[in-house]
């Protein structure tokens, strides 16, 4: 019986194939243009002039703003943590580890984690979301056309302000989470204060500080950075400015997440042989 399957033409295939090709192409592209990008806000860092007044009122929004979401966050955190460790350290008698775990997972790795998070959700799409409605206004061509160079002006005061504020909000929120468990653990353990605080705090190593602590920095530099590069490529008027803050979000987010496991790699490879 002869077969009566319809082949496609071979226009089609290469249609298929282009589409695949120029995905990933355009795909590379972002890429480079998110590096450049990157890369020359780092580099006005380094050179005047220096928009400082931006720059604290960055710190402002960044950090203060987000106070309130991130020791909430941290606190239920820590006392979640408790009542999932409690029941089978009560199993061995060993409830006073409570607070080595807790102080350990918040330090090394919720802390830093969580708070980047919530933070590339509030103000990765906030970024996203002023700089597009900026480039729509057609704001950032006129300050090119008055040779105010955009990147140093709206970029730079970002990620300096992210930077530096990310690692204060990830301190505070491992505070506020210790302080949420051990407030659980003193109602349910009967666990003391001093023996809580003590196991809490002599856990921590040199090297499990300078992990949680470093984290933020290259997590800072992540979502601010990100929802810069998603504002100023805002394409499609108003509703492009909505695409762009979603996907500022969504993109800061797994970015973090990935990034966290290589740190993560990396920062217990030198703990074990720098510190």
């Amino acid at each position: 019986m002869a077969n009566t399957e319809p082949k496609l033409p071979d226009s089609v295939s290469f249609s298929v194939t282009d589409a695949i090709v120029g995905g990933m192409q355009r795909r590379l592209l972002h890429v480079q243009e998110y590096t450049l990008l990157s890369g020359r806000a780092i580099a006005c860092m380094f050179s005047a002039p220096h928009y400082m007044s931006d720059v604290l009122e960055q710190m402002d929004i960044i950090g203060v703003g987000s106070l309130p979401i991130v020791l909430l966050t941290g606190f239920f955190i820590g006392a979640v943590m408790v009542l999932q460790t409690a029941a089978q350290f009560e199993r061995f008698g060993q409830t006073a580890l409570t607070a080595d775990v807790v102080s350990l997972a918040l330090v090394r790795e919720l802390g830093p984690s969580i708070t980047g998070l919530l933070v590339a959700g509030r103000n990765s799409s906030g970024i996203a979301s002023e700089l597009g409605s900026m480039l729509v206004t057609e704001q950032v061509d006129a300050m090119r056309a008055m040779g105010t160079d955009p990147v140093r002006k709206l970029v730079t005061p970002r990620v300096i302000a992210t930077i530096l504020m990310l690692p204060l909000l990830t301190a505070l929120a491992d505070f506020m989470g210790l302080i949420g468990g051990y407030l659980v653990a003193a109602l349910t353990l009967r666990l003391g204060a001093v023996t809580f605080w003590t196991r809490a705090l002599d856990i921590l190593e040199f090297s499990d500080l300078m992990q949680g602590l470093s984290k933020p920095i290259v997590f800072g530099l992540i979502l601010s950075t990100v929802g810069c590069y998603q504002g100023l490529n805002v394409r499609g008027g108003t509703q492009g400015v909505g695409r762009a803050t979603t996907q500022a979000v969504v993109t800061s987010s797994v970015f973090i997440l990935v990034t966290n496991f290589f740190l993560t790699k990396l920062m217990l490879f030198f703990s074990g042989h720098l510190f």
